[in-house]
């Protein structure tokens, strides 16, 4: 039998206790001795004899550690000493577990190392729950039982009365959290142990007053004994080769079912908060839909959503990780991560990334212009920064709090391709140059994180003086990264804990002819990670964006479907993104952030000539949409400038020898503009209603605005003949018959086509151009669907005691 079986008769008599206890004592003394920690103490790894002698079994978990003297090397990681509970998230049967874990130390519950100290401490354990027959920390699951150990003290008073004080004194020196406060030797244990024999009260009988006054002097003169031993243990423990470090543990976080990762240049695939126990995640459906935050803590085994953060990007935390701000419906929000209703902070049409300190101050960049700060519990945006003329700043991006909580790191962009990292201050004084990166820069664990050509980097990192130190050493590869809005996928906690996604592909996607019935009729081209189609206005090729996994960058090509040969258009080094046909055909108009931003290049579909830029940037990126039908003008879709105004609508001329100008601009966002057969109307997406839906307004304007969806929608596209306009309404196309001949628009019921499972990503806000294109007879429908019915996604990589894998 076990002590466990015996146990569970009830407490054991304090006589029996301490015996059993000696000898279990002088087992792990033995085992320290030869170097061996056991770790994995507990009532059922100690077998009980007939004749009342103590077996100490299942070294399984044991680790041997230096103190054993010279032993063989193997080459590669020393695995006995990785924790024994590597991470809760890991274990599955929580049941079988819960044993180890209400006996694990805390260093243990943490996934450090563990020493002969953590076998005190499960030593302590044992011998409280011989005297109460109850364990000192206990749950309901694996969770509450680390909490407990971590957090709460045993209850003292469930000790029997006849307990002598010593025996309690004993007992929390044994279950010192602070390990450093514990006993450091297991003959520690035993001197007092053997100290306790014949000193323990068993009943009134035996006890006589002028026993006391002996008894105090023994116990005083024993305790004199015991610290000046641990005085001596302390040096040798002390002067001891610490522990080695313990290793990384590395887990994957998904989606909750049937939700797919939304992921883009403004939403990052995932934010491990500061405490380093949850990661939190903009999810959307996998058959489209909007998408909203999902949180997963990593001792649970699924991640559960955040009611009303529908359409939210841009998610960061607070510091004591209760909370998550983000951007939804031009509102800057916050919400607990526990439940409830999300809270307005402010305004905020636009969003490159928030940083959140421990005086409730949120900074964040509005998407254009300068750095912004408000309180978290609300009020006016004020700038914190300023933009430098002279280095052509265009926006300062991403910022992240330094531990003092007044001074954070931002990232400036210009028309360069890299990023220059600064420092800045809440007062707006300081400006300190760091490094050049392509993504946003964070601090943890001493190090500053950055992303250069896709490789995670840590770089030593001075917070006193602000300078980088030594060189920088590969944290991760592969990393996946929106430079253009200067997003890296990682984040790192305080306590170690780093996240990041790999570049992915994509989810897969085939281009698909149906007819108005949504009737597939033929395939186009074999699947791959593209978007952002658009026909050519004889309906005999199609223009679209494809991701190119050798180079990690988007390129134009151009499909023929007569020849059904597909040959690429665009060539530079950087991403090119939507495109736009000139109304005869021999000419295309697309955006590519060749020179740092996304601008706009119109070149020959023959492929003769060279590349053209058209127009002169105004400081943010610009998304081609649309070609007037009279071939004058290009229409495109711009962040704010420094003006307090959302996504906007402007157009240019074709020749690029005017200003660019302004069609419509709001405090709303505005993306996805066309225009009819005609050009006398355009239509366009916008969330003036607090959610998408599509907007028609007469060009070049003046003039009335119609609404044509009532239950959202976006992607507007005319008919050949103008007569309908088609739009997404999530999965489902739409059509309504309109009538723009006269001075106000007729509009008709709407009503669905068909539904497919349109590929519904989100960059920078503005979709990722159109996903479907009208037949130039109006009869038949180029989509762009997802391949498959669950698209292969790289999850989100969990890393925890990562600095170990810099050296």
């Amino acid at each position: 039998p076990t002590l466990a079986d015996r146990i569970l008769q009830g407490p054991v008599p304090l006589d029996e206790a301490l015996s059993l206890a000696r000898q279990i004592a002088e087992a792990l003394q033995a085992a320290h001795d030869k170097g061996i920690v056991h770790r994995d103490l507990k009532p059922s790894n100690i077998a009980l004899t007939s004749e009342g002698n103590v077996k100490v079994l299942d070294f399984g978990l044991a680790k041997l550690t230096e103190a054993s003297g010279p032993r063989p090397r193997a080459s590669g990681p020393d695995l006995t000493a990785s924790p024994t509970l590597t991470s809760p998230a890991m274990m599955t049967g929580a049941g079988m577990i819960l044993g180890t874990a209400a006996y694990m130390s805390p260093e243990q519950a943490k996934g450090r190392a563990a020493d002969k100290r953590s076998d005190i401490w499960a030593f302590g354990c044992v011998l409280y729950e011989m005297l109460t027959g109850r364990r000192p920390f206990g749950g309901d699951d694996v969770s509450d039982t680390l909490a407990s150990v971590l957090a709460r003290d045993p209850d003292w008073r469930s000790l029997p009365s006849i307990a002598r004080p010593d025996v309690r004194m004993l007992l929390e020196r044994c279950l010192a959290k602070d390990a450093r406060q514990r006993f450091a030797d297991m003959s520690v244990v035993l001197f007092l142990l053997e100290g306790s024999r014949g000193t323990h009260s068993t009943g009134p009988e035996t006890t006589a007053p002028i026993s006391r006054p002996r008894e105090r002097y023994a116990w005083s003169a024993a305790l004199t004994l015991v610290a000046a031993a641990a005085a001596v243990l302390a040096f040798i423990h002390f002067t001891e080769t610490p522990p080695a470090e313990p290793g990384s543990i590395r887990f994957s976080v998904s989606p909750p079912a049937g939700m797919t990762l939304a992921t883009g240049a403004v939403t990052s695939g995932g934010v491990v908060s500061p405490d380093g126990r949850r990661v939190v995640f903009p999810a959307g459906p996998r058959s489209g839909g909007a998408t909203r935050l999902a949180v997963r803590e990593f001792d649970a085994d699924e991640a559960h959503e955040l009611k009303g953060t529908d359409g939210a990007i841009g998610a960061f935390w607070s510091p004591d990780s209760r909370s998550v701000g983000f951007l939804a419906g031009g509102k800057l929000q916050r919400i607990a991560v526990s439940g409830g209703p999300p809270q307005v902070v402010c305004d905020a049409s636009g969003f490159l990334g928030g940083t959140w300190n421990g005086d409730g101050v949120i900074v964040f960049a509005p998407g254009a212009g300068a750095l912004m700060r408000v309180s978290a519990s609300g009020g006016t945006p004020t700038p914190v920064t300023v933009l430098d003329e002279s280095s052509k700043e265009t926006s300062h991006r991403q910022p992240w709090f330094l531990p003092d909580g007044q001074r954070f790191l931002y990232a400036a962009a210009s028309a360069s391709a890299a990023h220059s990292i600064f420092v800045g201050s809440l007062d707006g004084r300081l400006k300190t140059p760091v490094t050049m990166s392509d993504t946003q820069a964070s601090y943890a664990s001493g190090y500053l994180l950055f992303v250069r050509q896709g490789t995670l980097l840590a770089q030593p990192f001075d917070v006193t003086h602000l300078t980088v130190t030594g060189e920088p050493v590969v944290a991760a590869r592969d990393v996946a990264t929106a430079p253009a809005a200067a997003i890296g996928d990682f984040s790192a906690s305080t306590t170690g804990v780093l996240t990041f996604r790999r570049v992915t592909t994509g989810a897969p996607t085939q281009l698909v002819w149906v007819d108005r019935m949504g009737r597939q009729i033929e395939t186009v081209g074999e699947p791959s990670d593209q978007t952002s189609l658009q026909l050519s206005p004889d309906g005999r090729a199609v223009a679209i964006s494809v991701y190119d996994a050798s180079k990690g960058s988007r390129d134009i090509w151009i499909h023929d479907l007569a020849r059904r040969v597909r040959t690429r258009f665009t060539f530079s080094a950087g991403d090119d993104w939507t495109s736009a046909w000139s109304p005869d055909g021999r000419a295309l108009a697309y955006s590519s952030n060749q020179t740092g931003l996304l601008d706009l290049f119109r070149k020959a579909t023959d492929g003769a000539g060279t590349e053209e830029l058209l127009g002169k940037n105004i400081g943010n990126n610009r998304y081609v949409y649309g070609w007037s039908n009279d071939g004058r003008l290009l229409m495109y879709v711009t962040g704010r400038t420094r003006a307090q105004t959302g996504n906007d609508i402007w157009v240019v001329r074709r020749s690029g020898d005017d200003e660019p100008q302004p069609f419509v601009r709001t405090s709303f966002n505005e993306t996805d503009p066309t225009f009819s057969p005609d050009d006398r109307w355009v239509a366009y997406t916008s969330d003036e209603s607090s959610r998408n839906e599509i907007t028609v307004v007469p060009f070049p304007g003046p003039g009335g605005k119609w609404q044509i969806s009532t239950g959202g929608g976006e992607q507007a596209h005319w008919s050949p003949d103008g007569r309908e306009l088609f739009f997404l309404e999530g999965t489902k196309l739409m059509a309504v018959a309109v009538d723009g001949r006269g001075a106000a628009l007729s509009v008709g019921p709407v009503r669905m086509l068909f539904e497919a499972r349109f590929r519904t990503d989100n960059y920078l806000g503005y979709g990722v151009g159109s996903v479907y294109d009208v037949s130039p007879d109006g009869r038949r429908f180029l989509i762009n669907v997802i391949d498959s019915e669950q698209p292969a996604q790289t999850p989100i990589t969990v890393v925890t005691n990562w600095t170990s894998l810099l050296r």
